[in-house]
Formats: C-alpha cells, sequence, structure tokens
C-alpha cells in the first residue's frame, strides 16, 4: 500500500517535532494534537506567522489546508459489528478574554474543526480561576489522564486567548495479548539490562524489514494500529536515519504474515514545552511582536507566549489508552511608541527591588563591580 502526500507530509512533521523536541530517554508526543492546534495558528495568523506555521505542518498553506482536512477525518473511527466499541475524543477549543474582539470568519472555521467552539476566561481579571477552568476543561476531555496541562505561571494577565486541543482514545486489540503468557524478561537499556513485563503473541500481523528496520503493525478496533518499529542496531544510533521517506517505505512494504510477538508493556507520561522545537524548526515571528493574528481579532497587539503540550500513552494485553493535549498561549503586548531608547549599563549604577502596587522597597544596592 502506497503512502499518500499528505501521509508523508504529516510524518515528515511528526518526526522532525519528536527529534527536536525529544531529548535523551524516553519520549512521546501526539503529531495529532499538535498539529491541530498549530493548524488553528495557522488559521488565525497572516503573513510569515501563518507561512513559517503552514511549511512546518505540510509545506505550503495549500498543503496546510489538505493536512487539516486528514485531521478531521482521522477523529472519526470505523467501529465493526461484534468489536468492542472503539473510544475517540477530540476537542478544539479557543479560550478567550471577553474584552478580545474576535472575527466571526475564525470562529466559523473553527466549527468545522472536531468539537471546535469557544468558551470565555477571566484571563485578565482572574488568571488562576481561567487556568483551572482550562486545565479542568482538559482533564474532563482526556479522562483524567491530563489533570493540569497549564502548570502555575503559565496563565498571567497579560494572558487573553488560549488555542487548546484536547484528545482521547482507548482502542483494544483486534487480537489480544493473553494475560497468562505475559512474563518478565530481558530488555537491553542504555542504562543496562533489567527485567520487564513482556507480553507474548503469535498472530498473522503486518511486518516488514527494510533498510536495518523491522516493522510490526498490531491492529485494533476502529481502524487504529499500533506500529513497533525496531532497529536492527541502537536506536540512539539508527534513528537519525529515520525520515518520512523511509518510513513511508516501511509501512508500504509490510505484508501480512504470523509473527511470534514479544512487546513491554508501555506506560508513558511525558510534558512538553514545544516553543524551543518550533524556534528550531523555523517557526518564529508568532513568538514576537511582528505577529499578525488579524485572521482571530482586530486587535493588533496579539503574540504567542508558549506552546505547552502533554502526551499520556499506555499499551497492555488487551490494547492502548492515550490521551495528549497542546495549549498555545496568547498575550497582548503594548504597542510600540515612538523610536526605541538604548541604554547601555557599564559604569556603577543603584537598584532597587521594589513591590511596585505600594512602593514597598525590598533591596536597595549599589553595583561598583559585577
Amino acid at each position: 500500500m502506497s503512502v499518500s502526500g499528505r501521509e508523508r507530509a504529516h510524518l515528515r512533521f511528526a518526526l522532525a517535532v519528536h527529534r527536536a523536541a525529544a531529548g535523551a530517554g524516553d519520549a512521546c508526543f501526539s503529531p495529532y494534537s499538535a498539529a491541530s492546534a498549530l493548524g488553528l495558528v495557522t488559521s488565525a495568523a497572516r503573513g510569515p506567522a501563518a507561512e513559517e506555521t503552514a511549511a512546518l505542518l505540510a509545506g505550503s498553506a495549500e498543503g496546510a489546508e489538505e493536512h487539516a482536512r486528514m485531521l478531521r477525518e482521522a477523529a472519526e473511527l470505523t467501529p465493526r459489528a461484534g468489536q468492542e466499541e472503539p473510544v475517540l475524543e477530540v476537542a478544539n477549543t479557543l479560550w478567550a478574554w471577553d474584552g478580545l474582539p474576535l472575527r466571526r470568519d475564525f470562529l466559523t472555521e473553527l466549527a468545522t474543526w472536531p468539537s471546535g467552539g469557544v468558551a470565555g476566561a477571566p484571563f485578565v481579571e482572574d488568571p488562576e480561576a481561567a487556568r483551572a477552568a482550562i486545565n479542568g476543561d482538559v482533564a474532563k476531555a482526556t479522562r483524567e489522564l491530563i489533570p493540569e496541562l497549564l502548570p502555575p505561571g503559565t496563565v498571567g494577565e497579560d494572558t487573553v486567548a488560549t488555542l487548546v486541543n484536547a484528545l482521547y482514545l482507548r482502542v483494544a486489540w483486534t487480537y489480544p495479548f493473553r494475560e497468562a503468557e505475559t512474563a518478565d524478561a530481558d530488555f537491553h537499556a542504555p542504562s543496562g539490562t533489567r527485567r520487564v513485563p513482556t507480553m507474548r503473541q503469535s498472530e498473522r500481523l503486518g511486518y516488514a524489514e527494510h533498510a536495518g528496520w523491522r516493522l510490526v503493525s498490531l491492529p485494533a478496533v476502529g481502524g487504529v494500529e499500533a506500529v513497533v518499529l525496531l532497529p536492527d542496531g541502537d536506536l540512539a544510533e539508527r534513528e537519525s536515519t529515520m525520515d518520512e521517506n523511509l518510513l513511508a517505505e516501511l509501512l508500504a512494504a509490510r505484508r501480512g504474515g504470523m509473527v511470534n510477538l514479544s512487546l513491554p508493556r508501555v506506560s508513558l507520561d511525558v510534558r512538553t514545552r514545544l516553543k524551543p522545537a518550533l524556534h528550531s524548526l523555523g517557526v518564529h515571528t508568532m513568538f514576537t511582536p511582528e505577529a499578525d493574528f488579524s485572521g482571530l481579532t482586530d486587535d493588533p497587539r496579539l503574540l504567542v507566549s508558549d506552546v505547552l503540550h502533554q502526551a499520556v500513552l499506555r499499551l497492555d494485553e488487551g490494547g492502548l489508552e492515550g490521551a495528549a493535549a497542546t495549549a498555545v498561549t496568547m498575550r497582548m503586548v503594548s504597542m510600540p511608541v515612538g523610536e526605541p531608547v538604548t541604554v547601555t549599563v557599564d559604569r556603577p549604577f543603584l537598584l532597587l527591588v521594589r513591590h511596585s502596587g505600594t512602593g514597598a522597597v525590598y533591596f536597595l544596592a549599589r553595583v561598583v563591580e559585577p
């Protein structure tokens, strides 16, 4: 089975963000959730801010629109009679301060996304209440797997909007593992060999060998599958060779055959700040005062302050359960007035640390030899 152009673009996005954000050790993120949030940013932005996110998502504005259609289609599972009902819930929400004027065109576009809608939050008046409302909504959408997407300090008085995607997925394997077959087995981790609970089965599964990789595809109900990619050598060395073309070739090469599979149970819960990764991938403008979000609002003072992501993934004998959420927080910046003033502190100076509300001075210092 060949891989379509839009799927190849999605694989490119997924691998690029994974490499930029994963670091060392265990990693997990949801390309679906991150792409959904960035797709909404693309719709809200104009100029370079839109062009950069579209280029990362799918290479162009037209590609980003096709990518968005792919995400919409993937929000629907196809249950079959006699199988356990799959569960997939997706929500796309714009949380907005009442004082932020919103453009009707964007709200119309948002409504076309899975469970797309707008909700009010008292960002300016009560940032903690706004944070609690968003966290509560994400916790509900993810079945409490992500109870606090936004940690303390991520919502301030200058925050006026947050674009949030939340995803929950629970599906059973088409061919469940028998719990009686699960036993501890060696797992050769970089830190050393250790014993881990390992599931076993012999079934007709999708399988491929290509370019130093082995692929096993585990089908699940609803048209979902888990794809295991095992390198012939060390993963740390081999992972850099994996790109969207090689992955597409592996997926296209798989054929049905009997596989004796031993697979560890998986349980991951990973938080990621995506802003540094996006910077490294060429997405800059939306984080600067040069950002143009006139697709979202007539107020010209908006920029993205951060992109927060959390993913939870569990695989056991019965199936898989996962949840993910991505929050794009947006804040208001003051409009520049006149030319900037340059101040170069290159000689001894005094320093006050004070309470701005009352004027009480916490510290008074003289800096002579910094």
